[in-house]
């Protein structure tokens, strides 16, 4: 099993948006990056657990926890001209974008800012801390770890 960090803007796709499709589970699609297309096609697996990342707002903060339970398949997006994710250059038999289905598992007891993430030692090495701006980024058992136990208490 794997960890993994998802990142959404709050107002587009939030923890609760998540919580409220029918069984729990969404479609994590849209990505439009290419390191982040190859975690999601390469390396995410149906199992894997998820942090789900508020970005983009006031407070950008870890806010929950979701599981994959569909591995990667082509982005539908890709192939649909109305759609703002759109891409001429993909073809059914070579699609350039994939998506995972998470299913919702849990909203934290409180959010674990970015700002608390950087100043903790346990997380320096995150890839949240060294390479911010990436949507779909791989997190260690021990990073899981310490966010759930920040996840978990008082600030």
């Amino acid at each position: 099993m794997n960890y993994w960090l998802f990142k959404s803007e709050p107002d587009e796709y939030s923890i609760r948006d998540l919580a409220a499709e029918r069984g729990h589970i969404g479609r994590w699609d849209g990505i439009r990056n290419y390191q982040a297309r190859n975690f999601l096609r390469d390396r995410v697996q149906e199992g894997d657990e998820v942090f789900f990342y508020h970005s983009a707002c006031k407070v950008p903060a870890i806010v929950g926890t979701a599981q994959v339970v569909r591995a990667a398949y082509p982005d539908p997006a890709q192939f649909d001209p109305g759609s703002r994710y759109f891409d001429p250059k993909a073809s059914g038999d070579k699609p350039r974008w994939y998506c995972v289905d998470i299913r919702w598992q849990s909203e934290l007891a409180r959010p674990v800012p970015l700002a608390e993430i950087k100043r903790n030692p346990e997380l320096a090495e995150m890839v949240l801390v060294k390479q911010g701006r990436l949507s779909i980024q791989p997190v260690t058992r021990e990073e899981w770890k310490a966010i759930v136990r920040l996840g978990s208490a008082a600030p």
